[in-house]
């Protein structure tokens, strides 16, 4: 199964028509999915102090924690699709990674860091107005090589549309066709 976190707050934006290609692709093809979307969810990305106490046991007070973790358990392959804004990602998506991949479901790190999911396939779907190289160190060693690999979301690809609003829509229009093609 595909699981998509989707971390765009207006579903009127951009990224959810990238969302909605990727989905009426699998929907076609008859592909299993589910989809993780944060802001509709209600997620809250912020640690509270009874979550902290408990992190180190690889627990959490928010219930949408462990619907998360059983989804990703079930998974093979995952998409991220999420704007990138000062230079990073969303902070909810920022908080779906402290809250959700706790010690124990996705690593441990008794004597070494040992990552614990095998996802064996990765698309990472991001949108900008500055163009993609000024991303690279966030996105590549950042976000795919500390955060996705260190718990096994492995084998990523990534795409990301510059220039999402000033470029027009035959910007936009070849980026969906480029996501179409790539999942």
């Amino acid at each position: 199964m595909v699981t998509i976190v989707f971390s765009h707050p207006w579903h009127g934006s951009f990224n959810k028509a990238i969302l909605d290609t990727v989905t009426a692709k699998f929907d076609k093809n008859g592909t299993a999915y589910k989809v993780i979307d944060l802001a509709k969810d209600g997620f809250n990305p912020s640690f509270s102090e009874q979550d902290l106490a408990l992190y180190k046991k690889g627990e959490s007070t928010d219930p949408l924690v462990y619907k998360y973790q059983e989804i990703i358990r079930q998974s093979d392959e995952m998409i991220f699709i999420f704007p990138i804004w000062w230079s990073t990602m969303p902070a909810n998506l920022k908080g779906f990674f402290d809250k959700t991949l706790l010690v124990n479901f996705s690593h441990n790190y008794q004597n070494t860091w040992t990552p614990l999911l095998k996802i064996g396939k990765t698309t990472v779907v991001t949108t900008s107005e500055s163009p993609t190289d000024h991303f690279k160190m966030a996105i590549e060693e950042c976000f795919i090589k500390q955060m996705l690999y260190a718990v096994g979301v492995n084998n990523a690809t990534w795409l990301n549309c510059e220039r999402t609003s000033s470029g027009g829509d035959e910007v936009r229009k070849a980026f969906l066709k480029r996501v179409e093609e790539q999942v």
